[in-house]
């Protein structure tokens, strides 16, 4: 459905900027960087968002993706924001976002993977 690939690259695009806006960012500068902070939080939303839109049978279809951590992680932020531990969404960027972009590039971009 071309609608689930959209999704998906806008997935895939906004974990990138969550990960390229941490890049080499230690814990102590995220912390003390709230524009950092804030658009970190901004691409995660995003991610989370989109992860919502995608239909339940491509997210069925692809279990590797862990959708409802990425979906409730959007709905942390954004309702649950005055709980929000800033270390925790630096470990999230860090640890949880490569892994993601990983799952995703082989969803999104198939096709260019097999003619390099």
């Amino acid at each position: 459905m071309w609608r689930d690939d959209a999704y998906l690259l806008d997935m895939l695009l906004y974990a990138k900027r969550a990960r390229d806006f941490c890049r080499d960012v230690s814990l102590e500068a995220f912390v003390t960087d709230e524009k950092l902070q804030m658009a970190a939080l901004y691409a995660l939303q995003v991610v989370g968002e989109a992860a919502s839109k995608v239909s339940p049978e491509f997210q069925q279809a692809h279990p590797e993706i862990p959708w409802p951590r990425v979906i409730n992680l959007r709905h942390r932020l954004v309702h649950d924001y005055p709980r929000v531990e800033t270390p925790r969404v630096w470990s999230i960027v860090k640890e949880g976002i490569p892994a993601l972009i990983e799952s995703l590039e082989v969803l999104v971009l198939p096709e260019e993977k097999g003619t390099e």
